[in-house]
């Protein structure tokens, strides 16, 4: 192989498919996602994959590169080439449409089903609800509003991979949030939700969802949080 080129191995097909290399030229600051672009504009019109900012805001062209997810947009290749080689595959635990294009449909199923959506008292008609930024709610709160929905910690999780009814990390980690905002009003509901078997305790705490955040949130803390709060109301609840 050329100095100059490198070789990427490309997952086609669906579940059963298989990889499929492609010769591609080497360019200065290049990226993976311009690697995938490469591919399908001069070698395979027919390569399925997905994108749409191309600037690490939408988290849409995330994939499994050489084994870990991430956004491909941002990941360059001279820091994950090994050798000559780029394996690019679809992200893990998800459905594969065809190629490298995933379905997020359980993914986001699964924030729905814990409760990812805030239920607030007031209408259009009330004054705004002021949270003081500095309050200990608005703080735990602010990590996890950061997330973007890219799949990464859920493609990142053994867990999931093990138990595929878990709710996983980003659906846990928004729970989190809304459990420390305090405008919403469904807490009792939500803390119900994720304390069941599909939730917060079936995490093993292994942190490859906080390790692999391209946007350095924590789930894994958000969900050690979803813990103390389910424990708690199981204590002290039945005392009142």
């Amino acid at each position: 192989m050329n100095a100059s080129h490198l070789r990427a191995k490309v997952w086609r097909g669906t579940e059963n498919g298989d990889f499929v290399t492609y010769d591609v030229p080497r360019n200065e600051s290049q990226t993976v996602l311009d690697v995938v672009t490469y591919i399908q504009r001069h070698l395979d019109s027919t390569l399925s994959y997905r994108f749409s900012c191309r600037v690490g805001m939408c988290g849409s062209c995330a994939m499994n590169v050489n084994g870990i997810a991430r956004w491909t947009c941002r990941t360059h290749v001279s820091k994950v080439l090994k050798g000559d080689v780029l394996e690019i595959a679809p992200l893990s635990n998800l459905p594969v449409i065809k190629d490298l294009a995933t379905d997020m449909k359980v993914f986001f199923d699964k924030w729905a089903r814990a409760m990812g959506q805030f239920h607030g008292s007031k209408t259009r008609h009330d004054e705004f609800a002021l949270v003081d930024p500095a309050s200990k709610e608005r703080v735990a709160a602010a990590d996890g509003t950061e997330c973007i929905g890219c799949g990464v910690c859920y493609s990142s999780c053994d867990v999931v991979t093990w138990l595929p009814d878990f709710l996983g990390p980003a659906a846990l980690n928004r729970s989190w949030t809304l459990m420390n905002d305090i405008r919403d009003v469904k807490h009792a509901e939500r803390l119900e939700v994720v304390a069941g078997d599909a939730g917060c305790h079936s995490c093993h705490t292994q942190g490859s969802c906080t390790e692999r955040c391209p946007k350095h949130i924590a789930p894994s803390f958000s969900i050690a949080g979803l813990k103390q709060l389910t424990v708690t109301e199981a204590i002290w609840g039945k005392k009142s």
